[in-house]
């Protein structure tokens, strides 16, 4: 087998590692563990961890935190003393699994939620597991948090819906979609549509694995992106599917919403388009327009993230790039303004908070990018590369540590194939070129805004103060059997 041929092999396993389990039996549990040290899957205990009140509980430096679960199938691992460290970024420690790969993170409030393949959802409060829940078919790929509702998207096309109670337990509430809805559209033939050669389907529900959630708060609906290459409309109130939207030619790996009612779709056909929601009539109902194709290219589309505050939209490709365009209020479009390039392969998650974007690729490293203000949200600089996994980065959410001082301070969570979310501290801050001996300034990275590529630069005005092993370019290298497996497979 040739090198091309195994390095498609790997990624294909990487993105379709469990079979389609059609089960819709559902075990939902919570709570710790007993004192008797057995699994906090399914033993409760309601009291709250040491703590709890603390508003920085969610972050594994606060102190107090220790894990009382010395048998748990989850443990934290502190960072090795030998572990690199930079002036702004570390590794604080590994949340390390025995059951399976990692495909799925969020965070709120204080807890952090982890699915993988085991079909568990473990919940996070600091270095303690706080509790979990499970379904009994479909590994988790994608989590949602909306208030007291979670929302988690299983590779079996369904979406299940969580309750956080106030004994901390998590209860299983709901399916979408509800059983009643598609018995009733089951007897109208007028509801089935064509899925695949000689196989037709309802099309309030997806045939293949939900790929991606996101939630538009304001408009409560709940968007959902599937294999199938469809997205899928909810309303949260009633859990009624509004639409189905067949979006792309092939699966839909990306999904993000922003700037009053827009939804963008990334997929496997090398594709990003741009959505307008529109109601239509007086029953709630909705359309979505096509208003605009950012992308298309060979490689496939990955991951979208939306930085509202910033006015900017990213996404990352399986060539190993992110691009970026910026949101034009008054023409409410949006225009290209480069490619961040870090990655030696596919980008597979992106997160985007404050000022900071953060990749996390196939290559198993993450890439910490830091947008310069005052520069029209056109000129970034690659700040750290965050390396510890053994296995391709899938999922990763950011989060802003709070008010602590004056330099942003940031906690990344990172879950891999290796069966681990490692835990990093970041921290913004910045050397200009004056304060900095010569023989230790290093050149920035940043993206041009005049050229039409968007191709890399480098200059000498600013130095970013996380030290010199973190300062690194890394020229993709494109490789064509990757961009037609994203193409063919996903």
């Amino acid at each position: 087998m040739g090198e091309g041929s195994l390095h498609a092999s790997k990624l294909l396993e990487m993105f379709r590692a469990d079979a389609m389990v059609q089960s819709d039996d559902e075990l939902p549990s919570g709570g710790g563990c007993s004192d008797g040290g057995s699994s906090p899957r399914y033993n409760s205990d309601t009291r709250p961890p040491s703590g709890e009140a603390s508003p920085n509980g969610l972050f594994p430096w606060s102190p107090g935190c220790a894990s009382p679960f010395a048998k748990s199938p989850w443990a934290f691992l502190p960072a090795p003393v030998s572990a690199e460290e930079t002036a702004g970024a570390r590794l604080v420690g590994s949340l390390v699994r025995e059951e399976g790969h990692i495909y799925s993170l969020a965070a709120a409030g204080g807890l952090l939620y982890a699915g993988s393949e085991s079909r568990n959802v473990r919940v996070w409060k600091g270095q303690r597991e706080l509790s979990g829940f499970k379904s009994s078919s479909g590994l988790v790929k994608a989590i949602v948090l909306a208030g007291e509702r979670i929302f988690t998207g299983h590779q079996d096309g369904k979406i299940r819906v969580w309750r956080k109670t106030a004994s901390a337990e998590h209860k299983r509430v709901g399916t979408l979609p509800r059983l009643r809805d598609f018995l009733r559209s089951s007897i109208n033939p007028s509801n089935y549509v064509e899925v695949r050669r000689h196989r037709r389907a309802v099309w309030l529900r997806h045939f293949d694995a939900v790929s991606c959630l996101s939630l538009d708060e304001k408009a409560g609906v709940l968007y959902s992106g599937s294999w199938d290459k469809t997205v899928k409309v909810w309303r949260i109130s009633d859990s009624k599917c509004l639409e189905s939207i067949k979006v792309h030619d092939d699966a839909v790996n990306s999904v993000a919403t922003g700037f009053g009612g827009i939804l963008f779709t990334g997929s496997a056909d090398g594709t990003m388009k741009v959505w307008r929601r529109e109601a239509v009539g007086k029953t709630g109902a909705t359309r979505h327009v096509l208003v605009q194709t950012l992308l298309q290219q060979e490689s496939a589309v990955t991951s979208v993230a939306v930085a509202e505050s910033a006015g900017t939209v990213y996404c990352g490709s399986s060539d190993g790039s992110v691009h970026y365009w910026r949101w034009e209020g008054a023409r409410r479009r949006l225009a290209y303004g480069g490619a961040l390039r870090g990655h030696r392969m596919a980008v597979l998650c992106l997160a985007a908070k404050g000022s900071l974007v953060v990749s996390g690729s196939a290559d198993k490293t993450l890439c910490v990018w830091r947008r310069e203000e005052g520069t029209g949200g056109g000129r970034y600089s690659m700040i750290a590369e965050l390396k510890g996994h053994e296995g391709p980065v899938k999922c990763l959410v950011v989060e802003e540590e709070g008010d602590r001082s004056d330099e942003p301070r940031y906690v990344v969570y990172s879950g891999s194939l290796d069966k681990s979310v490692k835990v990093w501290q970041v921290v913004e801050w910045e050397v200009t070129a004056e304060e900095v001996p010569e023989e230790e300034s290093r050149p920035s990275l940043s993206v041009k805004t005049d050229a039409s590529d968007g191709t890399w630069h480098r200059n000498r005005e600013k130095v970013i103060g996380l030290g010199s092993s973190s300062m690194r370019h890394c020229a993709p290298q494109r490789s064509a059997s990757v961009g037609m497996l994203f193409e063919a497979h996903v």
